[in-house]
């Protein structure tokens, strides 16, 4: 793939002539398989005939599918397999720099942006304040703004750059790119964020809420099943994989998890209902009571196992990085309790998401990776 040339916005420009519209180009899902089947290989390669039995294509189609990949730039070949008696096998492997994407977590008040290559390492990132409350305009400019430094910063190590996956807090419609009532800031009830963002810096850009970009990003790496990411940081919401796949629901509105109701007399949420998960949960934080906390987010947590039968109840956000081990034995015993009530004969586990504080950004980047190989639906 041509890295093409960087416009003023830092960004390939797709009616250029640059590599950035030969990934949205690739047709079907057949191309996806391969693709994704390259990436798992690694630099060691996987040969055609290796490709065709397991993708169960025939070895023309294979053959049609690396040679477009190949002229794109995004396959090479990578070395000859030792001999079995027949023929050397030739293998090809994908080239991870040939594109990137970009991934945003904005949280209410700080941004974090990276951007990773095809095989999601990271190749750069920055972080810094903001004030979703400062209204949108301003906070478009200053996320454009820090997007654009960051790509110019890598000027000339990047390949074409796809564009940009946003994740933050909802209420939102991810089909359509626009916000709802965003919990504490109903001033970006209908905004449309994606489209905004993609006029500013001239690229694709796909908008979801913080938690099913990171369950997105936990999918693509390796988790399997159907878990829940519980995020515990300035708010509190989930993000649902379920056979594979995110689960959004039939509005895109899956996943508040922090304002179901557990305590119906319980204090005022943020959100303008009583007792919320959220607001029992941050306010047992700010009375420095941890456990309680936990214990919160357990019964939270046991709701959904109910609900959904999920194999798996990953933990993640700032405030339980900051007591990692104290959230995880507590929704634990939580989830402990409820499968001895119920006669299961193991509970469903628990422990601390892989990807740290940057897992969210990750995930967003994943928005415009995963679909190119056919992976967990992003």
């Amino acid at each position: 793939m041509p890295k093409g040339k960087l416009g003023d916005n830092g960004f390939v420009n797709r009616t250029n002539g640059g590599g950035g519209a030969n990934l949205y180009a690739l047709r079907g899902y057949n191309a996806a398989l391969v693709l994704d089947l390259l990436r798992s290989a690694g630099r060691a390669g996987i040969s055609r005939p290796e490709l065709a039995e397991r993708t169960g294509l025939t070895p023309q189609a294979v053959s049609k599918i690396t040679a477009r990949l190949r002229d794109d730039g995004l396959v090479v070949e990578a070395g000859r397999q030792a001999s079995t008696g027949g023929k050397p096998r030739t293998s090809l492997r994908l080239v991870p720099e040939a594109g990137h994407a970009v991934g945003l977590h904005l949280e209410r008040d700080e941004l974090r942006v990276v951007i990773v290559d095809l095989t999601g390492a990271v190749a750069g990132q920055r972080r810094g304040p903001l004030d979703l409350g400062a209204g949108a305009e301003p906070v478009v400019a200053v996320v454009a703004g820090e997007v654009e430094r960051l790509v110019r910063g890598l000027d000339g190590e990047l390949g074409a750059v796809l564009g940009v996956g946003v994740a933050m807090p909802g209420p939102l419609d991810h089909t359509h790119g626009v916000l709802h009532r965003v919990t504490g800031f109903p001033e970006w009830d209908g905004f449309p964020l994606r489209d905004a963002l993609a006029r500013r810096l001239g690229m694709p850009v796909v908008l979801d809420k913080d938690t099913n970009a990171a369950a997105l990003g936990l999918a693509v790496e390796g988790e399997v099943g159907s878990f829940a990411y519980l995020h515990l940081g300035t708010g509190l919401g989930a993000g649902l994989v379920l056979g594979g796949a995110v689960h959004r629901g039939a509005h895109t509105g899956a996943g508040e998890f922090g304002h179901q109701v557990i305590q119906l007399d319980g204090p005022v949420c943020s959100c303008g209902d009583r007792g919320c998960i959220e607001v029992l949960c941050l306010g047992a934080v700010a009375r420095g009571d941890v456990d309680e906390a936990a214990r919160v987010l357990g019964a939270g947590a046991a709701n959904l196992v109910g609900l959904l039968d999920i194999d798996l109840v990953l933990l993640g956000g700032r405030i339980v990085a900051a007591e990692p081990e104290r959230f995880v034995w507590g929704v634990g015993a939580v989830l402990d309790a409820r499968a001895q009530r119920e006669g299961a004969s193991s509970p469903v586990p628990v422990r601390i998401a892989s990807g740290g504080e940057w897992g969210v950004a990750e995930g967003a980047a994943q928005l415009l990776l995963a679909p190119l190989f056919g992976r967990a639906e992003g």
